[in-house]
């Protein structure tokens, strides 16, 4: 991989070209390492103990980037109107942090919002804007909730409880009981359906329909371990879970029932993510690598395996590479890893190493903005950070390509009368 500078394109970065030209689907603007755009501290809190619980396990956008969630530690989340005022500053690239504790008065609104969920927070999900019919029911079942678009979060808590947040006004619509143990992670159904899945270490995954009062529609049991992940394919045909094991489930979406099991990792897997037009699967893992598959055919198209910049002083880092998140940029080109040697890594799609790094400590879970540009991480002390992500112009090809595998399977693809190449760029095997 050749990096060239160039002060035409971008006063913040580079050109990268390609290696090969069946691979040029972007062009691509690229900063020799991500910038700290911001970062928010929270503040101490007085009843507890500060080296107790103040983990950011999970922090998320909303689908239309106006809000941005933080678990902060210590059973509180942050709603945070986005961007970020004066802090976020895209243009000049300045990097500013501030404290949560800042007093939200005189800021337009929305304003800020806290939400005391009484347990530790581990996972969080912002439904999708609801359809019409969806805000009519949300009227009709809590006409205490002004019938502002219903945007909804729902917070995963260390004892198997599930809270339903109203954005706009913070307040508690639902809480959802079944799990018996740590809700580690949630995903809604992107289609604005109100469908809610959870991920437990009882070693379950549940469907809820918040659409009629929070009921639980259906058990999905099979794991033999803590499940810590669960991703909906964008077209919601298909649900993945990680569970501290060496492979993964994939199950349906319509009948809620086990298509197959993926396995290739070496270790536990502990984070999932699809491509935004559902073609492609990543899952990391404590074996220090990321796994990109097929999930239609359950081909394991490429692995990313995360090498330590600098060797080990001894044999207790033998597993400082171990992987902590992974997640997919809304274009569907990048992807963003985070890992316990302290490094955040951006990865090209065509590229088997990565093309950025950003140094950042005791790092646990990122996610990209949903209009691309920035990444967020959360960290163990608390912390979130913003950064840099690429900002790119997709080709023709790539945007061809992701539309048409929004709606046709690989195998619908292959089937198709075109040239076999075209067929091998629809389905991703030309890297």
């Amino acid at each position: 991989m050749k990096k060239h500078r160039s002060s035409t394109c971008s006063s913040q970065g580079a050109v990268l070209e390609p290696e090969r030209n069946e691979g040029l689907t972007v062009l691509l603007f690229e900063q020799e390492e991500p910038l700290l755009l911001a970062e928010l501290k929270p503040g101490r809190p007085h009843q507890f103990d500060w080296k107790s619980s103040c983990e950011t396990w999970s922090v998320a956008f909303s689908p239309d980037g106006s809000w941005f969630a933080w678990s902060q530690g210590h059973c509180i989340v942050k709603l945070i109107p986005w961007p970020l005022e004066e802090q976020f500053i895209p243009k000049g690239f300045e990097a500013k942090s501030r404290s949560s504790k800042s007093d939200s008065k005189g800021r337009g609104s929305p304003k800020e919002k806290t939400l005391d969920c009484g347990q530790i927070v581990w996972g969080l999900a912002f439904s999708p804007w609801p359809s019409p019919p969806s805000r009519k029911l949300w009227a009709r079942h809590h006409p205490q909730v002004p019938d502002v678009s219903c945007l909804i979060l729902a917070t995963g808590l260390n004892d198997g409880q599930i809270k339903i947040w109203e954005v706009q006004t913070g307040l508690l619509l639902l809480n959802l009981s079944g799990h018996q143990d740590v809700v580690r992670d949630l995903s809604f159904t992107p289609s604005g359906s109100l469908i809610l899945v959870s991920a437990s270490r009882d070693k379950t995954l549940r469907i809820w329909d918040l659409n009629k009062h929070g009921k639980q529609i259906q058990v999905l049991s099979g794991h033999l371990q803590w499940v810590y992940c669960c991703s909906i394919s964008p077209d919601c045909s298909m649900l993945c879970s990680a569970a501290g094991e060496k492979s993964v489930f994939l199950w349906s979406m319509r009948s809620y029932t086990l298509i197959r099991k993926l396995e290739g990792h070496q270790s536990s897997v502990v984070s999932c993510d699809f491509s935004p037009d559902s073609a492609l699967l990543v899952t990391a893992s404590y074996d220090t690598n990321v796994i990109m598959w097929d999930p239609y055919t359950g081909e394991r198209l490429r692995s990313l395996h995360h090498t330590q910049l600098d060797p080990p002083m001894d044999d207790s880092d033998v597993h400082i590479s171990s992987l902590r998140s992974v997640c997919f940029s809304p274009e569907g080109l990048y992807l963003a890893t985070v890992a316990d040697d302290r490094l955040l890594r951006i990865w090209a799609l065509e590229l088997k190493t990565p093309i950025a790094f950003a140094p950042m400590t005791n790092g646990l879970c990122c996610t990209f903005f949903p209009h691309g540009g920035v990444i967020a991480t959360g960290t163990r002390d608390g912390h979130v950070q913003f950064w840099t992500a690429p900002r790119v112009l997709s080709s023709l090809k790539h945007l061809c390509r992701k539309a048409l595998r929004s709606f046709l399977t690989t195998y619908q693809v292959l089937a198709l009368p075109i040239p076999k190449k075209m067929k091998e760029f629809l389905t991703y095997r030309t890297f």
